[in-house]
């Protein structure tokens, strides 16, 4: 799995809807974290809203000292029992995944009796794409009677507003470039691949694939380093978006300050995401490292479908 939220077109909530249902839900809210700083964002809004949250935190991703804030029960992956004990006990119903993962190998995680039970319905969810295999998990915790939610349905801050953030906007070349990313994102949606794609002066100069989003800037850098990307630097950008049809539930597509790092290194003007459809962390700060770095931040809406 790309190293991008495991928590997350039409269909999405409102945000007054989204917090209508946080705050009329007396049960616990379960947060299964991943790495990175979505587990704490989404954490906050939740405990703001008035409801519990309790944490799941993956051993080897999550962050310690932020789990040490709120009740919490650690797990490795696999261990499905565990979790769904556990979860009963705290008296959640509803599950949120968010946070960094990486895909791991079958082998590599340790499966408990719960899981072991179930052990050709797990391996063949690995024999697929991320949304393959995130639909498979929902589905065996929704067998064992649990909802799930999207960060966004509890924390609908986090979602992209529309329109620019900062004070420069795309340029009409900028505009041109958004849209064949954009395109490219749509052609490619079928085939569960990824969500950015790095387009300059129209030339198509990379779509991410399982390297993640910070893999694929670090590797458009070095292709303008070594003159393969011959438009200069301040032209170009990426644009990040969930696929066609995609469950909004899991792995929606993030951005976060590494994310404007890597742009910057790369020699973008900017960076593009849907509105509605994709994520952000810590939006001041991710404006104010975009003007730092004159690029543009801007919200968009997606292809159509």
């Amino acid at each position: 799995m790309a190293t991008r939220p495991i928590g997350l077109t039409d269909g999405l909530m409102t945000s007054a809807s989204a917090t209508a249902t946080s705050k009329g839900d007396a049960s616990s809210l379960a947060l299964v974290c991943g790495g990175g700083a979505f587990p704490r964002v989404v954490a906050e809004a939740v405990s703001r809203s008035g409801r519990r949250v309790v944490l799941f935190p993956l051993r080897g991703w999550a962050d310690p000292e932020m789990v040490a804030a709120y009740p919490h029960h650690w797990i490795a992956l696999g261990q499905i029992g565990r979790f769904v004990d556990r979860a009963r006990t705290e008296g959640c119903r509803d599950v949120v995944l968010i946070g960094t993962l990486v895909r791991p190998a079958l082998t590599d995680i340790r499966l408990d009796w719960t899981a072991l039970r179930l052990l050709p319905r797990v391996a063949a969810m690995f024999r697929g794409g991320d949304d393959r295999l995130l639909a498979g998990v929902g589905r065996i915790l929704e067998d064992h009677g649990f909802r799930l939610l999207g960060a966004h349905e509890v924390a609908p801050e986090i979602l992209v507003p529309p329109g620019a953030l900062t004070r420069r906007e795309p340029s009409p070349r900028d505009q041109a470039d958004i849209a064949r990313a954009l395109a490219v994102l749509q052609a490619l949606s079928p085939h569960d691949v990824g969500q950015g794609a790095v387009v300059a002066d129209g030339y198509v100069a990379a779509v991410e694939a399982a390297e993640g989003t910070d893999a694929m800037l670090a590797r458009v850098a070095e292709l303008r380093r070594t003159g393969r990307l011959r438009t200069p630097p301040g032209v170009g950008v990426l644009v990040k978006g969930p696929k066609h049809g995609q469950d909004h539930r899991f792995d929606l597509p993030s951005i976060g300050p590494r994310t404007i790092e890597g742009a910057a290194e790369a020699g973008l003007a900017g960076v593009a995401v849907v509105a509605g459809g994709s994520i952000m962390a810590d939006p001041n700060k991710l404006v104010a490292l975009a003007e730092q770095h004159s690029m543009f931040l801007v919200g968009i809406p997606g292809a159509a479908s």
